[in-house]
């Protein structure tokens, strides 16, 4: 009898597993942020949970089945999004590299305005209140900034640089507004300078079926993608693009691609590093933090209470 009764709880045991494994294969899937770079939508340390429906669920085990998407769907702007990298030439099969977590603000046809370094500069939407952007200030205000920093419980904004006599720091734009309030008068506080507007360049976000123009700016891209994503022989020579032996003006686009950004621009680790998203390459929506602990803290300390089970915007 107590045989018959252990048999069954092994039994009840190992249907938990395997009901554990499909729901971390087919459903949802859990991200642990290792990073600043999405300061301050998510903090380094906190623990997410993957939506793998959101876009339509792409089939596990790719090295068997290859590609396949039920009830695809694109990408929205501004969602927050975990997908494979997508420069990896070491690994064939994508969804064993690498996972990367970033902010949409390209989707297949848009047109971004970037500047020489491939930030996006103007989408035609506003930018996230919680994405970061470098500001400078004098010397001198460096202790007064930190009284200011520790007042309004601003956390996280390591110097990043000098430049020109003065500090570097990045604030998102909510952060700014607090410090710009508290500081009063002359506010000596000030956005870092982009490149003069004349300099940007328009960069047209492929999709499915659609035709994007080569351009100097952008030609490497495109060359990068065609290569990686397209299954194309493509390659540059006397600064002409060559694709399948041809010099061509316009490239040819059979998926749709995103431009995936970090909250805090200084962090490289998004499409100014790796170039366009393919739709084969995202693994789900980050839809709400489940854990949250500051780094390297005591085990029963640094645990940010208020930001448990938050929904992820």
């Amino acid at each position: 009898m107590p045989m018959k009764k252990g048999f069954k709880w092994m039994i009840a045991l190992s249907a938990a597993a395997v009901m554990v494994l499909l729901l971390r294969s087919f459903a949802f899937t859990s991200c642990l942020i290792p990073s600043e770079g999405m300061e301050n939508t998510l903090f380094r340390g906190e623990h997410i949970l993957v939506n793998k429906w959101s876009y339509g669920l792409r089939l596990p085990f790719m090295s068997l089945f290859s590609y396949h998407r039920w009830n695809d769907k694109r990408v929205s702007k501004d969602d927050v999004v975990v997908f494979n990298n997508p420069a990896s030439t070491s690994q064939p099969v994508i969804d064993q590299r690498k996972v990367f977590i970033s902010r949409c603000i390209g989707v297949p046809g848009d047109t971004l305005f970037i500047d020489s370094l491939f930030s996006v500069v103007t989408s035609g939407n506003s930018p996230s209140p919680e994405q970061k952007k470098l500001y400078h200030y004098p010397y001198a205000k460096a202790h007064q900034l930190d009284s200011l920093l520790t007042a309004l419980s601003i956390t996280g904004n390591r110097l990043m640089g000098e430049q020109d006599s003065n500090y570097v720091r990045s604030f998102s734009r909510y952060e700014y507004y607090l410090l710009e309030q508290a500081i009063r008068g002359d506010n000596w506080l000030h956005p870092v300078e982009l490149d003069d507007e004349k300099e940007l360049k328009p960069l047209i976000v492929p999709g499915k079926g659609k035709v994007v123009r080569v351009y100097p700016w952008n030609r490497t891209l495109l060359c990068n993608t065609l290569l990686l994503h397209e299954g194309k022989q493509a390659e540059i020579k006397n600064d002409t693009l060559f694709v399948n032996g041809r010099a061509t003006q316009h490239c040819y686009f059979t998926k749709d691609y995103y431009w995936m950004v970090s909250n805090n621009s200084v962090n490289l680790s998004d499409s100014r590093l790796f170039g366009f998203v393919p739709q084969d390459h995202i693994i789900g929506k980050a839809s709400f933090i489940w854990f949250s602990k500051e780094t390297h803290t005591e085990p029963f300390k640094g645990y940010r209470w208020n930001r448990f089970f938050q929904p992820i915007q």
